[in-house]
């Protein structure tokens, strides 16, 4: 099970609730829901903000389903308009690099855009 499998699951358990209620209030069936929480399908980008605003999640909630869907993801849509062709080409470039860097070079990274979002 995925990281997002176990936060679904866990936020199924704690509201008491089946797998097919919350398939319900997805709109999706039984089966895709558990693809989902399996790693099988990705999950539909709209359940960010349904799941968020069904389940009314706190601010802590959301910051662990973020991380959660982050953990299990396998690929990611970046939309590049707006961006100079040296900018997609970094980002390429850098997601491509991304396995070969250690902890403390992946934290200095997150340090660094962190600073660059205070301004």
């Amino acid at each position: 099970m995925t990281a997002l499998g176990q936060f679904l699951r866990k936020l199924r358990i704690d509201q008491r609730e089946l797998m097919k209620d919350m398939a319900d209030k997805l709109g999706v069936s039984p089966s895709f829901l558990s693809s989902v929480e399996n790693g099988k399908k990705s999950m539909p980008s709209a359940w960010n903000g349904k799941i968020c605003e069904l389940y009314s999640l706190t601010e802590e909630q959301q910051h662990e389903f973020s991380k959660a869907i982050a953990n299990s993801e396998k690929s990611i849509e970046v939309d590049f308009s707006g961006v100079s062709s040296e900018g997609s080409s970094l980002a390429v470039s850098f997601a491509r690099k991304l396995p070969t860097f250690n902890e403390s070079q992946i934290k200095a990274l997150q340090k660094i855009i962190l600073e660059r979002r205070k301004r």
